[in-house]
């Protein structure tokens, strides 16, 4: 309905840009259309954009630790989405959900390849870790079969990346699953409880105002506090938030990729594993001469993942790459 206004030096027509919107991909509030991203203010999804050709950067931003992975925290991340745009130009956005931040940067991978989705410094990293990759790659002197199954993993990640959803669906289902079985249900009663009470303070605060009775407006706020926290915390117990529910999500985003992965001749992990970070952490296992075949590879990896727990420190990327798949294999006890 409103024109989104515009980020940077660049712009486009109107005509351009209203049909450019109203077919853009929708990512909570954000979106991605073939011209341009556009992003939320505060209160109104959408509410800019910025051409691609003047993007130089998309990369999340965590701002805080993940609660609901560690069992430590009842309210999870708050993730932003962060573009970087023009002479070091940049706008952040908050997300409610994190999984669509994930899911519009493999969107932005897919369409836009030219567009590098991490910050500079992450970037940097990367590039070190490649390097000592190949340096331990060459020193070690890995087999044929070590690098033809190099390859192989490596077509497998391809395959993947051609469906995103499918994997992202596979991630997050497992990391829902983990959440609820590791939070304690007396709490999701509990809440139940406050946000009826708030809801009874907040119908006696309506009523308390209009016979001007006392201390109305009191009620009225803790009333509306309570409705709003617990119902945008993810602790009320709803339809959407109970171990049926969450177990079948689970399930049926294993037997999707069961389906996706079945057109595919002998591929490399179980559907419950189907995921390119498994597949690039089995690649690098076999680059370090850890391993030699993919089945050796995927016990390796099992094994890392067994021994990593919130007493080991490792660098932020690995840390975001640990909590996509741990979930995984942690829902499946390691199977």
């Amino acid at each position: 309905m409103l024109k989104p206004q515009r980020l940077g030096n660049l712009s486009l027509p109107d005509m351009e840009l209203t049909e450019d919107k109203k077919t853009c991909r929708k990512f909570g509030p954000c979106g991605v259309g073939k011209k341009a991203i556009y992003l939320n203010s505060f209160y109104i999804e959408r509410r800019y954009y910025v051409p691609m050709k003047s993007v130089k950067r998309i990369f999340k931003r965590i701002a805080m630790s993940k609660g609901g992975f560690t069992g430590k925290g009842a309210f999870g991340t708050l993730p932003y989405l962060v573009v970087e745009y023009d002479d070091g130009k940049e706008k952040q956005c908050n997300f409610k959900h994190e999984e669509d931040v994930d899911r519009l940067l493999a969107y932005v991978e897919v369409n836009f390849p030219q567009i590098p989705l991490h910050s500079e410094v992450a970037e940097q990293k990367l590039a070190e870790k490649a390097k000592r990759m190949e340096e331990k790659q060459r020193i070690g002197n890995i087999s044929d079969t070590a690098k033809k199954n190099i390859k192989s993993l490596d077509n497998a990640i391809k395959y993947l990346h051609k469906d995103t959803d499918l994997y992202l669906n596979l991630s997050q289902s497992a990391k829902k699953k983990r959440v609820y079985d590791r939070s304690n249900p007396a709490y999701k009663w509990v809440a139940l409880a406050i946000t009826l009470m708030g809801i009874g303070a907040f119908g006696y605060g309506v009523y308390a105002l209009l016979t001007h009775a006392g201390f109305g407006i009191y009620f009225l706020l803790f009333g509306l506090a309570a409705i709003f926290l617990f119902s945008g915390a993810n602790v009320l117990p709803t339809s959407h938030n109970n171990r049926s529910y969450v177990e079948k999500q689970l399930l049926s985003a294993v037997d999707e990729m069961e389906r996706y992965i079945k057109t595919y001749p002998d591929f490399p992990v179980p559907a419950c594993y189907a995921h390119p970070v498994v597949l690039k952490r089995m690649q690098d296992i076999l680059k370090e001469g850890r391993a030699e075949t993919i089945p050796e590879a995927l016990k390796v990896l099992k094994e890392d993942l067994k021994a990593l727990n919130s007493s080991v420190v490792v660098e932020q990327e690995e840390y975001d790459e640990i909590v996509a798949i741990k979930p995984m294999f942690l829902v499946m006890d390691y199977r």
